[in-house]
């Protein structure tokens, strides 16, 4: 009886051990994270591979056509100014002086002319009266021909008299295109971003091949637009008027709304490995125009496509595109299902066939023990 309470008792103990040794030793279920299958709305976009840069419509590096000394800035970086507002000029005096003489050249030229043509005038009527003489006989005729010579001699001289004074007024003009080469006006409204140059500073013309500094820089702040570099692969789909959604870094999680303007028409292949297609996108509300500044990052997403009340799953539940991991709530375990998908962007995808709404899929599916008939149970955690 002893020897029988004995081997219970070790029986007891094996048992116990081995219990333990598959507890201790058996698959546990992998925690997952879920999100739940559902109806919404996908788009389907493209966004660019570098960062963008928000420009000006308008935008002038300005200088003066010829050397000199700056004698007039009237300016400080920052103002506003208006189309046709003076913005630099250049010691110039010689040529006001030279501009005077020709005025003065000019009018003198016309008062000339005037007298010629008075002359003409009277030598004109001179002739007439003695012709009319010549016909009754009360002069003689040769008389009556000189005074025609000199009529004709007279109107010649007014008409060269009057080519002078025009000549005399075109040099007004020569004049006055120097002096305008000394003046620097703004060209639209906008506002000065840069000068270089001070008052009494010479500045000269940028030599051939030999880029410098412009003298004013001037950029109009009513219109502003994004340029974004596009992949070669992606811009196949990209048309003008295709709607946008632009980020600036300047303003964090902030949206604005955009549409495409213009779609370059050759490939930018200075990196090699990256050749991209330059995408110009306009902003469609006026009110963000002023919280703008040229030369903002920004990025941007083209909708190229929308599908409103379809099924969709998060993009990072696919496994190579066609599979995913759904969750079996009864059975505490996953099932790989293929699915076949529509359109997709970095956050949904579209599904069209092989999952309903409400079936829950596995997000995390590069966590070690996910696989095909796995046991699992849902990171509440993480749950989405």
């Amino acid at each position: 009886m002893k020897t029988f309470k004995h081997i219970l008792i070790v029986l007891l103990v094996i048992a116990l051990a081995g219990s333990w040794l598959w507890w201790s030793t058996r698959p546990r279920p992998v925690k997952v994270v879920l999100a739940t299958v559902e109806k919404g709305t996908v788009e389907k976009t493209v966004s660019n591979t570098r960062a963008g840069t928000v420009k000006a419509c308008r935008r002038a590096g300005l200088s003066p056509s010829g050397g000199g000394q700056i004698s007039h800035l009237p300016i400080r970086e920052g103002d506003k100014v208006k189309q046709g507002q003076l913005l630099l000029e250049l010691w110039n005096k010689d040529l006001l002086a030279q501009l005077e003489l020709a005025r003065q050249e000019a009018s003198s030229a016309q008062a000339t002319a005037n007298a010629r043509c008075i002359e003409a005038d009277q030598a004109e009527s001179d002739a007439a009266r003695l012709h009319t003489l010549l016909a009754r006989k009360l002069v003689a005729e040769d008389k009556a021909d000189q005074a025609s010579s000199s009529a004709r001699s007279a109107r010649a001289a007014c008409e060269g008299a009057r080519a002078n004074a025009a000549v005399s007024r075109a040099r007004i003009g020569v004049s006055q295109a120097n002096l305008e080469k000394t003046r620097l006006i703004a060209p639209f409204d906008g506002v000065v971003a840069e000068i270089n140059g001070e008052l009494s500073e010479y500045v000269t013309p940028s030599p051939i091949g030999i880029p410098t500094p412009p003298a004013v820089d001037l950029i109009a702040n009513n219109c502003f637009y994004l340029s974004a570099p596009i992949d070669e692969v992606d811009v196949a789909g990209v048309q003008v008027g295709q709607p946008a959604r632009i980020t600036l870094d300047a303003f964090g999680k902030r949206r604005f709304r955009g549409k495409v303007r213009r779609v370059a028409d050759f490939v930018l292949d200075a990196e090699k490995q990256a050749r991209t297609v330059d995408v110009e996108v306009s902003f469609l509300d006026p009110g963000d125009i002023k919280d703008l500044l040229a030369g903002y990052s920004s990025d941007v997403e083209i909708i190229l496509d929308v599908r409103k009340n379809t099924l969709r799953v998060p993009s990072e539940a696919l496994i190579d595109g066609d599979k995913v991991f759904v969750y079996l709530p009864d059975a505490k375990r996953l099932e790989q299902r293929e699915v076949r998908t529509g359109v997709a962007n970095w956050d949904q995808t579209e599904i069209l066939e092989g999952l309903q709404a409400g079936e829950q899929v596995v997000t995390s599916v590069d966590r070690e023990g996910v696989a095909d008939g796995a046991d699992a149970q849902p990171d509440t955690d993480n749950a989405k």
